[in-house]
C-alpha cells in the first residue's frame, strides 16, 4: 500500500512479486535476507509498472472502496470521535509522506513502515548505508516541517512527527 496507494494495485503487486520470487528462488543464496530480497523484486516490480503505466493510456476509478471501508469501520467503532481523530492524523502523516520526494519516501516507509535496517534498506535500494542514514535523516526533517503546523488536541505538538 506504501508504493501504491491502491488496495487492489497493491494486492496484484504483492502477487506479482512473489511470482517472480518463484520463478528466481535458485538465485537466492543461503544467507540472504528473504524479507529484504522480495522488496527489492516488489520495488523493481512497481517502478517498472510505473514506467508503463506513465506510457499508456490514463485510467479514473469510479468506486472509491477505502471510503466505502471508512464508512463501515465508522458504524462499527466504539468511539466514533477517537476512529474520527485517528482517521484525520493517519490522512495527515499519509499526504506529509506522499509530498516527500521519491528518494526521501522510500527510505521513510521501509525503515519506519516495513522496519528494514539500515543494511536491508541499502540492499533494496542498491545504495551505501551511509546514504540511507542521511536520506532518512533528511527525509525526518521534511515530516517534521511538514507536520510542525498539525494539532488535533489542545497543548500538544505535531502528533507523530517526533515519532519518525
Amino acid at each position: 500500500m506504501s508504493l501504491s496507494h491502491n488496495q487492489a494495485t497493491a494486492e496484484d503487486l504483492v502477487q506479482e512479486t512473489y511470482l517472480r520470487a518463484v520463478r528466481s528462488f535458485g538465485q537466492l543464496t543461503p544467507e540472504s535476507n528473504l524479507k529484504s530480497w522480495l522488496y527489492t523484486i516488489m520495488r523493481n516490480t512497481w517502478l517498472n509498472q510505473m514506467r508503463h503505466a506513465h506510457s499508456g493510456p490514463q485510467f479514473v476509478d469510479v468506486d472509491d472502496e477505502q471510503e466505502q471501508n471508512a464508512v463501515a469501520q465508522a458504524k462499527s467503532s466504539d468511539d466514533p470521535h477517537a476512529w474520527y481523530v485517528a482517521g484525520i492524523e493517519r490522512e495527515h502523516i499519509r499526504t506529509a509522506v506522499e509530498g516527500l520526494p521519491q528518494a526521501y519516501r522510500e527510505v521513510i516507509v521501509l525503515r519506519e513502515f516495513e522496519e528494514l535496517s539500515y543494511e536491508e534498506i541499502a540492499a533494496v535500494l542498491h545504495c551505501a548505508v551511509g546514504t540511507v542514514m542521511s536520506r532518512l535523516a533528511r527525509g525526518r526533517e521534511r515530516l517534521r516541517a511538514a507536520l510542525s503546523q498539525w494539532n488535533t488536541r489542545p497543548g500538544r505538538g505535531a502528533r507523530g512527527a517526533g515519532e519518525l
